[in-house]
């Protein structure tokens, strides 16, 4: 056991849940544990945004991607960069001016159906799952790695934590240890790149000229074509990548966590700056894991190549900064895995128990109740599944949860604010297309099944080549909310649609609200 990472490991937990317990004397009411009484700054919310998103998959999964497979383990830096542009000009304005506390409220701002919130509802708990599985892995594996501890109880650990830190902090809490956690990771990712960049002279022509012949790769390093050699996947993952950010739920709910559409829109500006420059520095971790790790160290630590950081930081500055990246890389995970717990919960207690079952005439005790142990189920299903998917790369876990999200939700949320016609049915049929398309091309995927024994979780022949499904359940979950709307006879007021575009671009409340 490395009892120097252990000790940091312990002060890093130590300071989230001394967060959690001044967040917890500032939650009681239902705005409070959602939103954080909207009360974050456009700066505080952007890097609440920017650790939300720098999550295990960017940190281990990219360095360790560029590392093992070069130039295409930079796609998912440059699909999570662009995919904020979307966010910016598209959903965050919007998203603030008709929701309240989840993304089903912006869509029953439209059309208030319970059916529309319950599969709304769904959405948010499924890819959230779908997420979480890929933060757990990782946690698991740099526990696993640092102090010894089985694989199991690793996740069982972070488990623990990121409930800990929702039940009784709610998005105070989850905010702040985001904040912390994007700092902290910045920090660590700058020093190990300058060390890097150090070590080619500060000369990025050198760098790349000398990657040529630092794995066993060769040229090939440099040039696409090494993981992803079906054009179509990698378009597909692209796409996901691309169009997935603006339909994922624990980014979604950010922006109610500012006052206005106003500071939303600068916090997206503030995370895009953040982000961008994050990803830049994953191009050293991975050229560094790679020259002064090496492929067969990366490989022997964990075969997705999800330890390359860690590994990178020790060669680079002994315990010491193996230690500090890899309490970093724990930050990280429960960061991120506490908003995605936060995301399911609020969906659960909001759209569903409160809405639904109780008919909107649940107390604010009683949703935060219902919220804090939605939570705990929540986190109950993701330890279990993550559980068997310890082999799997989490950039790709991460990928696949990109892609429903962009099936089964952008969508929906661009005809809610653009297309007059667009009705309940067709909310309905699209958002129900794009997850359950995502999923079944996943099930029948060669992430799920491979002739190889002990490559996938299956050992089998795979019904599709694709390794990510966007580029037919994007279309799919488009296709699904148009002729939902074209075939079903019902119209939705018209003046209710004007009062949707109006209230998106100034949030000015009409009649119907």
């Amino acid at each position: 056991m490395n009892l120097l990472a252990f000790s940091l490991f312990l002060v890093i937990v130590a300071l989230t849940l001394v967060i959690t317990f001044v967040a917890s004397k500032r939650t009681k009411t239902t705005s409070d544990f959602y939103t954080a009484d909207g009360s974050l700054t456009g700066w505080q919310n952007g890097l609440a945004i920017a650790g939300d998103y720098m999550s295990a998959a960017s940190f281990l999964g990219i360095a360790g991607m560029i590392a093992l497979s070069g130039f295409d383990g930079f796609f998912y830096s440059i699909g999570f960069l662009v995919a904020y542009l979307v966010v910016l000009y598209i959903v965050a304005e919007p998203l603030r001016n008709l929701g309240k506390y989840t993304m089903a409220d912006m869509i029953a701002a439209r059309f208030n159906a319970k059916k529309v919130r319950g599969v709304a509802a769904l959405n948010t708990i499924s890819i959230s799952i779908f997420y979480m599985i890929a933060q757990l892995v990782g946690a698991g594996a740099l526990i696993n790695l640092l102090l010894g501890i089985d694989y199991i109880w690793s996740v069982l650990i972070v488990g623990t934590l990121m409930t800990i830190y929702v039940v009784f902090g709610g998005m105070t809490a989850t905010s702040w240890v985001q904040i912390v956690k994007a700092l902290l990771l910045m920090v660590g990712t700058f020093i190990i790149s300058i060390i890097v960049f150090s070590k080619f002279d500060f000369n990025v022509l050198k760098m790349f000229s000398e990657m040529q012949s630092a794995t066993p790769l060769g040229e090939k390093f440099l040039n696409p074509g090494n993981k992803f050699t079906n054009p179509l996947d990698n378009i597909s993952l692209n796409l996901a990548l691309v169009l997935g950010t603006a339909g994922l739920p624990h980014i979604l709910i950010r922006f109610f966590t500012v006052k206005d559409a106003i500071t939303a829109r600068k916090s997206v500006v503030y995370a895009t700056w953040i982000i961008g420059i994050f990803y830049v520095m994953t191009i050293f971790l991975g050229f560094g894991a790679a020259a002064f790790v090496g492929y067969d160290r990366i490989v022997e630590a964990n075969a997705a190549g999800n330890m390359a950081a860690p590994l990178l930081a020790q060669v680079l500055g002994g315990d010491f900064l193996f230690a500090f990246v890899s309490a970093v890389a724990f930050a990280t995970i429960l960061a991120v895995v506490a908003g995605l717990v936060l995301s399911a919960a609020s969906a659960f207690a909001h759209d569903f128990y409160s809405h639904i079952l109780r008919k909107g005439k649940a107390t604010e005790k009683e949703q935060v109740v219902a919220a804090r142990w939605a939570s705990v189920g929540v986190a109950v299903i993701s330890i279990i599944l993550a559980l068997f998917a310890q082999k799997m790369n989490v950039a790709f876990l991460v990928a696949l949860a990109f892609a429903v999200a962009a099936s089964a939700n952008l969508p929906i949320i661009l005809f809610t604010i653009f297309w007059k016609r667009f009705n309940t049915a067709g909310a309905i049929t699209g958002m129900l297309t794009g997850l359950l398309s995502s999923l079944i091309l996943v099930a029948i995927s060669p992430n799920i099944w491979s002739p190889e024994a002990g490559a996938a979780i299956f050992t089998g022949t795979p019904l599709i080549s694709l390794t990510n499904p966007g580029i037919i359940s994007i279309p799919l979950g488009f296709l699904g909310a148009f002729l939902g709307t074209v075939v079903s006879r019902k119209k939705e007021p018209e003046a209710k649609f004007d009062e949707i575009v109006v209230r998106a671009n100034t949030g000015i409340k009409g009649e119907y609200n």
